[in-house]
């Protein structure tokens, strides 16, 4: 006897819709996790920044006496001539590549910053005062929070 049933080959749209959500959450876990990879890395890039940092400015002041001011810190051809090997670059925060590599005074989000002072704990940031400079932090701003920091700040050895 010839069966007389018509066979429905495909999936059904409650089927395809099922699958469609499944590939969505996937996605999202993926795009998620991909992001704060991204900015582990980042944040990682900035604390090697301030570190290569720290180490060519103690290189200066055992040659020199004193840590160089801020103006000589925004300055390329100071820093070309003074800290040998120095990769301008590193002096830019990773989140913002088209930005200056110059640091400012003050902590802010998106770029270093390099404060100075005297003995005393007095701002040395002005030009001619370099001799002054015995003490500096270096701060970068983190993206999110690491062991409960926003910030990632290195000080003088001395």
């Amino acid at each position: 006897m010839i069966s007389l049933k018509k066979q429905n080959k495909g999936f059904t749209i409650v089927e395809l819709l099922i699958v469609i959500v499944v590939i969505g959450i996937l996605a999202l876990l993926v795009i998620t996790t991909y992001a704060g990879i991204q900015a582990k890395a980042r944040n990682t890039k900035r604390q090697t920044d301030l570190k290569s940092l720290q180490t060519k400015l103690e290189a200066f002041y055992n040659d020199n006496g004193y840590y160089p001011n801020l103006a000589d810190m925004q300055s390329d051809t100071w820093l070309a001539a003074n800290m040998k090997g120095f990769d301008l670059n590193s002096l830019v925060d990773p989140s913002n590549p088209t930005q200056s590599n110059d640091p400012v005074a003050a902590p802010a989000a998106k770029v270093y910053a390099y404060a100075v002072t005297d003995a005393s704990g007095n701002s040395c940031a002005g030009a001619g005062n370099d001799v002054n400079c015995a003490k500096y932090t270096l701060t970068a701003t983190y993206e999110g929070t690491i062991n409960g920091q926003s910030t990632y700040a290195i000080s003088s050895l001395n």
